[in-house]
């Protein structure tokens, strides 16, 4: 009996493999080599693996990462992979997620995993292997390189009156950023004052629908539907008229993104199945007329937001290159679709669904 329910779990298992059509429980004909070596390594895995825990492994995968699971740990220690050595996670994302995964730095613990307090200064013999407890991570520090270069966005935008305060796409900081060191900037946004650390609007083309969101946790959830957990909830927020275009990329956005402040900045993760798209005054090339947009894949992380940075630029920055309204406390992600030079969407306000991401600093 106990045979029989520890086989279900790994055919369950299997069946969740990267590009499996859950059709075929073994293995498919066009299987090369380093697809063999690949499912033997991950069947040594498994077999490390007590019922309970392939059971965590299951609700995770087969939710796509939408239900909350814990921690699936195993003794830390590589495995030999062909001809190299890798590490137990890195096998088991290549196997579920990301089939090109290479290399265990390409990887960043979520906030929720246990391995995101190891890595701020506590070590442990035991190591996450749960590949919805981790992203790939995208940036300055890790390629692809910027998606596309724009002109700075100068629309006019109409936001309700709702809202304690305005949206920096108004032509309004919603915060000033006056003299404070790197120290004392990293201390504040680490402690409990001021009780929020940003603000969320969500908005459609030019308008804003809804109220600002304001995050006052570590973390928050921005999506339209998600099957376990709280955040911001766009699927809640009604419009008396939608474009076609926005309905569409609306029933995309799923799972969506979640943000996280962090000791090195606030990072965004792609929950999604479709990329979203960054601006971000962290990511900008330094004294330049033009933003940078990242493009950033399904499961991929990206540091939206560094403190450090932004403090060397406040005292650095031109005044002059800067046109039109301009915040660098302010982020802007759009999902689905992206703008730019590439595209016919020349502005962030011409894309379907974007949120803006207004931190709140230190006066």
């Amino acid at each position: 009996m106990f045979r029989s329910k520890r086989s279900a779990l790994v055919r369950r298992l299997w069946k969740c493999r990267a590009g499996c059509d859950n059709n075929n429980d073994d293995g498919e004909p066009g299987e090369t080599e380093a697809d063999l070596e690949l499912k033997t390594t991950s069947q040594s895995i498994f077999k490390r693996l007590k019922d309970r825990q392939l059971e965590l492994l299951v609700q995770a995968l087969e939710s796509k990462g939408g239900a909350i699971s814990s921690c699936v740990l195993l003794a830390k220690g590589d495995l030999r992979l062909g001809r190299r050595t890798v590490c137990p996670r890195v096998v088991l994302c290549q196997l579920f997620r990301w089939p090109d995964l290479r290399h265990s730095y390409e990887l960043k613990p979520l906030t929720f995993c246990c391995d995101h307090a190891r890595n701020q200064g506590n070590d442990d013999s035991l190591i996450c292997c749960n590949p919805f407890h981790l992203s790939r991570v995208c940036g300055p520090e890790s390629p692809p390189p910027p998606y596309s270069q724009l002109p700075m966005d100068t629309y006019q935008l109409e936001a309700p009156d709702t809202g304690p305060q305005e949206s920096t796409e108004t032509g309004a900081s919603n915060t000033a950023f006056t003299h404070h060191n790197y120290t004392d900037l990293k201390d504040s946004h680490c402690a409990s004052q001021p009780i929020h650390w940003c603000n969320v609007a969500y908005w459609e083309l030019r308008s804003r629908v809804g109220r600002l969101y304001q995050v006052n946790h570590q973390s928050a959830n921005i999506f339209q539907e998600l099957p376990h957990g709280d955040g911001l909830c766009l699927g809640l927020l009604d419009r008396e008229c939608r474009t076609e275009s926005v309905i569409r990329t609306r029933t995309k956005i799923g799972y969506g993104v979640t943000i996280s402040r962090e000791q090195d900045g606030v990072w965004a993760y792609n929950r999604s199945n479709h990329a979203m798209f960054v601006n971000s005054p962290t990511l900008d090339t330094p004294n330049s007329r033009t933003l940078s947009v990242w493009k950033v894949s399904p499961g991929y992380s990206i540091r939206i937001f560094d403190y450090e940075k932004s403090e060397l630029l406040r005292r650095t920055r031109n005044p002059e290159l800067m046109d039109g309204p301009y915040d660098p406390n302010s982020v802007r992600i759009s999902f689905v679709k992206g703008w730019g030079p590439c595209y016919s969407r020349q502005f962030v306000t011409s894309c379907p669904c974007w949120i803006e991401i207004i931190f709140n600093l230190p006066r």
